[in-house]
């Protein structure tokens, strides 16, 4: 896969669960992907939330590991 076609199939997984931050009134930025590393920036109130990092690796990450070939991990950029 190359890396402009992960960052679409990234970016459309992140659009469906878009509305689940929204919701709670947060959101998440795609920065890069870089040899299979997949770099977000939460943003509103998930970049201030104390259950961020669970959102991060256990809701965001998971769904792109399933869902993505060749990522192999999700990292919080600030």
């Amino acid at each position: 896969m190359t890396e402009a076609t992960m960052n679409e199939s990234v970016q459309e997984v992140l659009n469906k669960l878009r509305p689940f931050l929204l919701r709670d009134g947060g959101d998440c930025e795609l920065i890069d992907v870089e040899d299979g590393i997949v770099k977000l920036r939460l943003l509103g109130a998930c970049g201030t939330c104390p259950s961020s990092t669970i959102t991060l690796k256990a809701g965001i990450e998971r769904a792109l590991l399933e869902e993505v070939p060749g990522v192999v991990e999700v990292e919080q950029v600030f």
